[in-house]
């Protein structure tokens, strides 16, 4: 089952993974030493980051880790400037408005 990577991202746990191996691959048992859940609890949540492709495994010997799938994460911050650039343009606006009412009052 392929799933949807909004719906990945919206789980905090999920998030904090991948803030986590975004600075190193990591093994499950690395990765569940960060939070206060069970083992099984990191695999689920990395079984859906992988389905979603977000995250990537890589066998070493006996151990899987963990690594963060960079195209994936540029598909979010594509799909997020969008709103970023109507963001900064109304931004842009109260900065204007807010130095006319300056300006007004001197």
């Amino acid at each position: 089952m392929r799933r949807d990577i909004f719906q990945a991202i919206a789980d905090p746990t999920r998030r904090a993974i991948i803030t986590l191996i975004a600075l190193q691959a990591m093994t499950p048992n690395a990765i569940a030493d960060n939070f206060n859940t069970t083992r099984q609890s990191v695999s689920k949540h990395l079984r859906i980051l992988t389905e979603c492709e977000l995250v990537k495994q890589e066998h070493q010997g006996r151990e899987i880790y963990y690594s963060l799938e960079i195209q994936k994460m540029k598909e979010i911050d594509k799909w997020l400037d969008q709103f970023r650039k109507i963001w900064e343009t109304r931004f842009k606006q109260l900065d204007e408005v807010l130095l006319t009412l300056k300006k007004q009052k001197k």
